[in-house]
């Protein structure tokens, strides 16, 4: 159970359970993968991830979760997305990385999961 204010400890646990998934360095910092693809990176400077969302789900959720979900600065139309984890709840965390996951995973691991 993650704690009300979910910490950047709680993004690993959460980004591993996912099929396949695992942490490989990206320039310094953690990011998680599937396939050899990034769906997310966490940042050590500020309380945020970087996830890589289907576009219509990041322009939907930025528009549900202002100040948690936001466009990143680079990329956003490719769903580049900043999440200020520290702003978002467990279930939210869960959700959003599940999809960013389920964005890059491979169809036969999608079928399968």
């Amino acid at each position: 159970m993650l704690a009300a204010m979910p910490s950047r400890d709680d993004i690993r646990p959460l980004a591993l359970a996912l099929p396949e998934a695992y942490e490989q360095d990206h320039h310094g910092i953690p990011s998680f993968r599937v396939n050899k693809k990034i769906f997310c990176t966490v940042h050590l400077d500020r309380p945020r991830i970087v996830l890589k969302l289907d576009r219509d789900d990041q322009l939907n959720l930025a528009a549900e979760h202002p100040g948690i979900v936001e466009e990143a600065e680079w990329y956003p139309h490719h769903g580049w997305t900043y999440v200020w984890f520290e702003k978002a709840d467990g279930a939210l965390l869960s959700l959003l990385l599940r999809l960013a996951w389920a964005n890059v995973a491979p169809k036969k691991l999608l079928a399968r999961a």
